[in-house]
């Protein structure tokens, strides 16, 4: 969507027109710096923070553990083997025969035995756990995609603010030529007697305070190179430039509709109802784990002048507790997540509504600077500078002209700032590009 009409120059391009033959001066001593630079847009610097930045990662590693609690939540429960094994003497060998009584040698005999033991699981309790391990696993999943959504939004919001910084830096230096063309303009007419000294003395104070803008600008480019670089984990070095463009009012939105789409589709909406559905089922798991679980049992003897098999089910009997501190505390953390949805969801409505709105006031600014406010300030600055030259006005005048004209610039690059950045956070809050339905 573009403002510009058919006879109307964008600003970059009408300040490049205007003021390239001023900043040759100065392009012999940062082509070299421009060289080692390199520029990056912002699609690729948002893939080398997901590439690289830790945050995805930590999401992949989370769900990973939740994939192991699903297996974990199917396992059976092991068996339990016991044996045993051992030399037996059967002590009292007499035997009592009619008449007589004689005794027999002691008898030595391996004696053995084994037992096996298999808990089973209530079926209901069991299934009550493997649902809450699924449900948290499907929340990590979209913890996962919650997680890109976040990064993106602090990526794009750091590189508007590298974009707008980038400006102010290459306006700064604009004014800067300006200001030394005029001071050069001064000195001639000093030197002719044209003009009293002290009109060279205010020239050179606005030329150091241009000087003193440009390195203040310069810093803040420095500073906002850092945070871009922090959240792709160093992938861009410490020389690096940005190209791109500030994003338009994107057509046809509706807020109604985008705080539907955020209270249904947000991930992060979507995690907290898969939170709430983790918590209802460990409730159930809770309320199925007062049915103990049985263990069956089974062994074999072989002792000394005994054989056996023996069989039989043992089972905790719950009548002095019946698990009902963990049965209420599932149900608090139930409430709590119940809770922080509603919370979460009445957040959304109020900065869906804040965004949308600060959305479309900053593309009403911006439309107002296109549609001829720009090319006022740019025809005035014009014709104060061709006045000047011949004479015809006084340095103030120019230098005022100048003024407003750097500060219109200034308004118009920081409402296409905040545009972006407006945007910006409606796509975090709606959880989807404002570009791409």
């Amino acid at each position: 969507m573009s403002f510009w009409g058919p006879n109307l120059i964008e600003p970059s391009k009408m300040m490049a027109l205007a003021f390239v033959p001023m900043l040759i001066i100065g392009t012999g001593q940062l082509s070299q710096a421009q060289e080692d630079e390199r520029s990056y847009f912002l699609p690729e610097i948002i893939g080398l923070a997901i590439d690289n930045n830790p945050r995805p990662a930590g999401a992949i590693g989370a769900i990973d553990i939740q994939q192991g609690l699903v297996v974990q939540a199917g396992a059976y429960p092991n068996p339990s083997v016991v044996g045993r094994g051992g030399r037996g003497t059967l002590r009292d060998g007499g035997v009592l025969v009619p008449g007589a009584f004689s005794e027999l040698p002691p008898t030595t005999v391996t004696e053995y035995n084994a037992q096996v033991s298999q808990p089973l699981e209530w079926p209901a309790k069991r299934e009550a756990r493997k649902s809450a391990a699924q449900a948290g696993l499907e929340g990590a999943i979209v913890g996962y995609d919650e997680t890109l959504l976040h990064l993106r939004a602090d990526v794009k919001l750091a590189f508007w603010t590298l974009l707008s910084a980038q400006r102010s830096l290459q306006l700064a230096k604009e004014n800067l030529a300006i200001i030394e063309d005029i001071r050069q303009t001064v000195d001639r007419r000093v030197q002719l007697g044209e003009t009293p000294r002290f009109e060279a003395i205010k020239a050179e104070v606005e030329v150091l305070k241009a000087e003193q803008r440009v390195t203040r600008d310069e810093n803040e480019v420095e500073v906002n190179r850092v945070v871009l670089d922090t959240l792709t984990a160093g992938s861009l070095g410490s020389r690096y430039r940005i190209d791109g463009e500030f994003e338009r009012l994107p057509p046809a939105l509706e807020r109604n509709q985008l705080v539907e789409e955020a209270l249904q589709q947000h991930p992060t909406v979507r995690r907290l109802r898969k939170v709430i559905e983790e918590s209802g089922r460990t409730v159930d798991f809770e309320r199925h784990a007062r049915v103990p679980n049985l263990t069956v049992q089974g062994g074999y003897w072989r002792e000394v002048g005994r054989e056996g098999l023996q069989g039989g089910v043992s089972f905790p009997v719950p009548i002095w507790y019946q698990r009902q501190g963990e049965i209420a505390s599932a149900l608090g953390t139930l409430r709590r997540e119940e809770a922080n949805l509603l919370r979460v969801r009445y957040d959304f409505i109020r900065q869906v509504n804040q965004h949308f709105k600060d959305a479309v006031t900053a593309g009403r600014l911006v439309g107002v600077f296109e549609k001829g406010l720009l090319r006022k300030t740019q025809i005035a600055l014009q014709m104060a500078q061709f006045s000047f030259k011949r004479g015809e006005s006084s340095l103030l005048q120019v230098l005022d002209a100048q003024r407003v004209h750097r500060e219109i610039m200034l308004d118009y690059w920081q409402a296409r700032h905040n545009l972006s950045a407006a945007t910006t956070q409606l796509e975090r809050f709606v959880g989807r590009s404002l570009y791409v339905r």
